[in-house]
C-alpha cells in the first residue's frame, strides 16, 4: 500500500481514537491488555504494582497492534519493548538527570545536547537536564561545541541522584564554529580562519540532490570552475594544480569520476570538507591558490547503521560498524549502473566528457562503436581508542574511471576494429596516531602513501598503430606534530617529509618509440606556530614559520604566516590574513589529443630550470557583520605567484603549444550577503578580480590570464524542514578569455594566425538549477529520502572552451565545447 494511504490511514484512526477518547470513561489497563492478547495472540509481562492504578481509554478493536502499544505508550508514559513476536514487556521509563559543568572551570554549561534512542533534552542555565530512557543498556550521547563528546551506555551513570558530568574541553579546538550556516545549514565559518562544511547537517544546495564534496565548495565566494568539473577547481584566480586536496592528511591526485563531472569521494565516508583560502595552519604545504582537506568522522561509533542509496548515476552503500566498545570501522563503496542501465543523465554525462575526442570524433572512414564508460571507488576508515588517551585511525581508498570504444575502418580490402581506452585510477592509504600525554599535551603521527596513474591505449586503425601513455605519481609522506595548551595559548611544533615520484611514459610501435622519463624529489619541512586567543574570545592571532629544505636542488623556502581576527562590538569583526607557500608538482598539457583527449592534463615534478618551483604570496583583509539573521562578509586580497609555465595554463588557441615561464598576479574582492528567516536561508555572493598574466618570452609580456573571471555571482535559497529541503538559484559568470584568429590572414604557413591573446570573451556563463529532498521514516529503525534535481533548467548553451583548427582548404575552423545542457536526476536511499 502506498505510504501516502497509509499516512491518511493513520490520521483518520487517531481522529477516531481522539474523538471516541472524548465520548467514553477511562478503563483499567489490565482490560486493555487482555484483549490485546485475545485479538493478537500476544504475552504482556510486567511487575503488577506498576500497572495497579493505571487507567486507559479504550482502543479500537480493528487497529493494528503497533497502533496500540503506541497509543498506550503515550497516555501512559510506560515502556512496552516487544522483545519477540509473541512476548511485550511492560517497564516505567528511567528517569536520568544530572547537570553538566565545564571541566576545567566548574562553571554549568548552557545549551548542551542530551539525546537517548527516543528521547533528547537541552542543558539550562544551571546545566541541569532530565530525560527519559527505556532500559539501563540505552546509550545516552552527550554534546557541547568545543568540548568532547560523551557517549555511555545509561548503566554508567549515577541514576539514584542527579549525575555530576563534567566535560573536557576539545584539546583541538581549532574546528570550533564561530559563525553557524554561514551559507546554509551545515556550511560554518570556524575560529581557525576556515569555512567548513559538515556534511552530517548539511541541508542543500541548487542542483544537488547529495552533497557532492567538491560541488559544494564551489558556492562559496572566489571558488570557480572554468570548465564546469570537480577536476578543474578555480579558487581566487588560481588552476586546480595550484590547490591541494587531503583525504584524512592522504593527498590526492585525482579528484574526480566521469573525469571530472562528479567527486569521487563519498559524502556520506567524508564527514566534513574545510575549505582554507589564505592564512593557512603552518603544518600544511603545497597547495599555493588553497586548500580543500576532506575529513572522515573521528569518533568511535558505538551503534550500527548505515545506508543504501541509488541515483541515475550509480548506486553506492555505506556502513559504520561497531567492533567492540573501543573500535569501529566505516565503509563505503559506490558503482556506476552502465552494466545495468544507461540513463538519459548518464548519456548526457557522458556526452558532455567526450565532445571532441577520439570516442565520438573521428576520421570519416573510421567509425567509433561500443563505447563504455565505468567509475567505481572503496574507501574506509577503521578508528581503534585503547585508552582514554590513545587514537589510532587507519584510512584506504580506491579510485577507478575506465572508458573504452573501438574503431572499425576498412584496412587492406578488410573491416578491421580495434579497442582503445583511457583508465585514471588512485590508491590510498594512511596511518594516524594520536597520544594525549597530558591534559593540555599531545602528540600526533601520520603516514600515508598515495597513487596515481593515468594510461591510455590509442588504437589506430588506419595506420596500424598503437600509442600507448602513461602518467604516474607516487608519493610517500610522514608528519609529527606536538601541541601544547598553556591558558589562552596554543603552541605547536612539527616536522614533515615528503618523497615524490613521477613518471611518464610514451611509448609507440610503429615506428618504433619509447620514452619514458622518471623524476624523485624529496623535501623535508620544519614548523612552528603559536595562536592567542584572549578570554572573552574577541581578540584572536596565529603566526607561525614554516621552513623547507628540497634536498635534490639544495634548496631552502622560508614561509612565514599570519592570521587575525578582532571583534568590535556586538556586530562587526574585522580579519586579515597573509601567507608564503610553494609547491613542487604542477600539472601540464602537451598536446590537447593526448590520453585520447579525455583528460589531457599530465602530473610532473619541477626541475627548478624550465619547470621551476611556484612560489606564492597572498594577503587579504575583510569585515564581517551579523545582526538578526543578516550577516554580511567581505574581502578584499592580493596574490601573486611565480614560476608557472604556459603548458600548465591550459591555453587551447594562441600559445597552445609555447613553452615559457612566467608569473601571474590577481587583485580581487569577494561579497557574501545572506539572510535567514524562519526556516528559509537565502543568500548573494559576488565576487571582482583582475588577473594577469606576465610572461617575458611571449609576444604580449602581459595579457589576461585564461582564469580571469572577472565577475561571477550566484544567488540562491534553501527552505529547510524536519521532512523537506527545496533549493533554486543561479549561477552567472564573465566568459573566459579568448583569443581569435586575425581578421582577413586567419591562416599563415598552414597555422592558425592569431590575433592579441585573450583579448575577446567567451560567451557570460548563465546556469539555474533547483533540487528538492523529502525525507520520511519507514519504521523505527529505517528511514528514507528521495530526491531530485534540475541542472541548467534553462537549457542554456554555455560555451567552456574554444580551439581552432586548419582545414584541408586552409581556412580557420572553430569548435567549441559545451556545458551540460538540461540534466535531470533523481536518488533514493534507505538509512537503517
Amino acid at each position: 500500500m502506498n505510504r501516502y494511504y497509509i499516512a491518511l490511514l493513520t490520521i483518520f484512526l487517531a481522529f477516531q481514537t481522539s474523538f471516541g477518547q472524548s465520548q467514553m470513561q477511562k478503563v483499567p489497563i489490565i482490560e486493555v491488555l487482555n484483549e490485546i492478547t485475545a485479538i493478537h495472540s500476544v504475552v504482556f509481562n510486567y511487575e503488577s504494582s506498576i500497572l495497579k492504578e493505571v487507567k486507559v481509554y479504550p482502543l479500537p478493536k480493528e487497529s493494528s497492534l503497533t497502533f496500540k502499544i503506541e497509543n498506550l505508550s503515550e497516555q501512559t508514559n510506560l515502556v512496552f519493548n516487544q522483545v519477540s513476536a509473541a512476548v511485550i514487556t511492560i517497564s516505567e521509563a528511567i528517569k536520568f538527570c544530572g547537570f553538566i559543568y565545564d571541566a576545567p572551570l566548574q562553571q554549568p554549561l548552557l545549551g548542551a545536547t542530551i539525546s537517548g534512542s527516543k528521547d533528547d533534552a537541552v542543558s539550562d542555565a544551571t546545566g541541569y537536564f532530565e530525560i527519559d530512557l527505556s532500559s539501563l543498556e540505552e546509550v545516552v550521547s552527550i554534546r557541547y561545541i568545543g568540548f568532547k563528546a560523551i557517549t555511555l551506555q545509561a548503566s554508567k551513570f549515577d541514576l539514584v541522584e542527579c549525575a555530576i558530568i563534567s566535560m573536557s574541553v576539545e584539546q583541538e579546538f581549532i574546528n570550533t564554529v564561530l559563525l553557524e550556516a554561514y551559507l546554509v545549514r551545515g556550511i560554518d565559518k570556524n575560529e581557525d580562519w576556515t569555512t567548513s562544511i559538515d556534511y552530517n547537517k548539511f541541508s542543500l544546495l541548487p542542483g544537488l540532490i547529495e552533497a557532492d564534496v567538491l560541488q559544494t565548495v564551489q558556492a562559496l565566494p572566489s571558488i570557480n570552475s572554468v570548465d564546469e568539473t570537480v577536476s578543474n577547481i578555480n579558487i581566487r584566480g588560481g588552476s586546480n594544480d595550484q590547490n591541494l586536496l587531503l583525504w584524512d592528511d592522504i593527498k590526492m591526485y585525482q579528484t574526480g569520476h566521469f573525469f571530472g563531472l562528479i567527486s569521487s569521494f563519498n559524502p556520506h565516508m567524508t564527514q566534513s570538507t574545510s575549505v582554507i583560502n589564505n592564512g593557512t595552519d603552518v603544518s600544511f604545504t603545497d597547495g599555493i591558490s588553497g586548500t580543500i582537506h576532506m575529513q572522515t568522522d573521528k569518533k568511535v561509533n558505538s551503534n550500527f547503521s548505515g545506508n543504501l542509496g541509488v541515483n541515475f548515476l550509480n548506486a553506492e552503500l555505506f556502513s559504520n560498524i561497531p567492533i567492540g566498545n573501543k573500535s569501529s570501522l566505516q565503509v563505503a563503496s559506490r558503482k556506476s549502473l552502465d552494466d545495468l542501465y544507461r540513463s538519459p543523465t548518464y548519456n548526457s554525462y557522458f556526452d558532455r566528457v567526450t565532445q571532441y575526442t577520439e570516442a565520438q570524433n573521428n576520421a570519416a572512414e573510421v567509425s567509433s562503436s561500443d563505447q563504455g564508460f565505468d567509475f567505481y571507488d572503496t574507501s574506509l576508515r577503521w578508528l581503534y581508542s585503547p585508552t582514554d588517551k590513545d587514537v589510532f585511525r587507519v584510512n584506504f581508498i580506491l579510485l577507478n574511471n575506465n572508458l573504452s570504444f573501438n574503431e572499425t575502418a576498412r584496412f587492406n580490402g578488410n573491416l578491421q576494429t580495434k579497442e582503445s581506452s583511457a583508465s585514471q585510477n588512485s590508491i590510498g592509504a594512511g596511518i594516524h596516531y594520536k597520544r594525549q600525554w597530558k591534559e593540555d599535551f599531545f602528540t600526533s603521527f601520520s603516514i600515508y602513501e598515495s597513487n596515481y596513474k593515468l594510461r591510455s591505449i590509442n588504437a589506430d586503425v588506419l595506420s596500424q598503430q598503437f600509442f600507448l601513455q602513461e602518467n604516474t605519481v607516487s608519493e610517500t609522506s610522514l608528519k609529527v606534530e606536538n601541541v601544547v595548551l598553556k591558558n589562552k595559548w596554543q603552541f605547536k611544533l612539527g616536522y614533515s617529509f615528503t618523497e615524490t615520484e613521477v613518471i611518464n611514459l610514451r611509448d609507440i610501435d610503429l615506428p618504433r618509440f619509447v620514452r619514458r622519463d622518471e623524476e624523485v624529489l624529496r623535501e623535508h619541512g620544519a614548523f612552528g606556530q603559536t595562536w592567542f586567543t584572549n578570554a572573552t574570545k574577541d581578540f584572536s592571532v596565529r603566526a607561525g614559520i614554516r621552513a623547507n629544505y628540497l634536498t635534490k636542488f639544495k634548496k631552502v623556502i622560508i614561509e612565514p604566516r599570519l592570521s587575525l581576527r578582532k571583534t568590535l562590538g556586538d556586530h562587526f569583526e574585522i580579519e586579515a590574513l597573509g601567507e608564503f607557500k610553494h609547491q613542487s608538482t604542477s600539472q601540464i598539457i602537451n598536446f590537447q589529443n593526448d590520453f585520447l583527449g579525455i583528460e589531457s592534463r599530465r602530473w610532473q615534478l619541477t626541475d627548478n630550470e624550465s619547470i621551476p618551483i611556484m612560489e606564492s604570496k597572498q594577503a587579504s583583509l575583510g569585515v564581517l557583520y551579523k545582526n538578526k539573521g543578516w550577516l554580511l562578509d567581505a574581502k578584499a586580497y592580493y596574490k601573486t605567484v611565480d614560476g608557472i609555465t604556459t603548458q600548465s595554463q591550459g591555453f587551447t588557441t594562441k600559445y597552445e603549444f609555447e613553452r615559457q615561464q612566467g608569473s601571474y598576479d590577481v587583485y580581487g574582492a569577494e561579497f557574501l550577503l545572506r539572510k535567514k528567516f524562519r526556516k528559509f536561508s537565502s543568500w548573494m555572493s559576488y565576487s571582482y578580480l583582475i588577473n594577469t598574466y606576465t610572461f617575458e618570452g611571449l609576444e604580449e609580456i602581459q595579457l589576461p590570464s585564461n582564469y580571469d573571471l572577472t565577475h561571477s555571482f550566484t544567488m540562491g535559497s534553501t527552505y529547510s524542514i524536519d521532512s523537506w529541503n527545496v533549493s533554486a538559484g543561479l549561477n552567472y559568470r564573465t566568459g573566459k578569455p579568448t583569443s581569435i584568429p586575425l581578421l582577413g590572414n586567419e591562416v599563415t604557413n598552414g597555422n592558425v594566425n592569431f590575433d592579441i591573446a585573450n583579448e575577446q570573451r567567451l560567451r557570460d556563463y548563465l546556469r539555474i538549477d533547483a533540487s528538492a529532498v523529502y525525507k520520511f521514516k519507514i519504521s523505527d529503525r529505517f528511514r528514507s529520502e528521495i530526491g531530485a534535481s534540475l541542472w541548467n533548467i534553462s537549457n542554456r548553451q554555455n560555451v567552456i572552451n574554444n580551439f581552432f583548427r586548419v582545414d584541408e582548404a586552409s581556412e580557420a575552423n572553430q569548435f567549441s565545447r559545451f556545458s551540460l545542457g538540461l540534466t535531470s536526476n533523481m536518488v533514493f536511499r534507505v538509512y537503517f
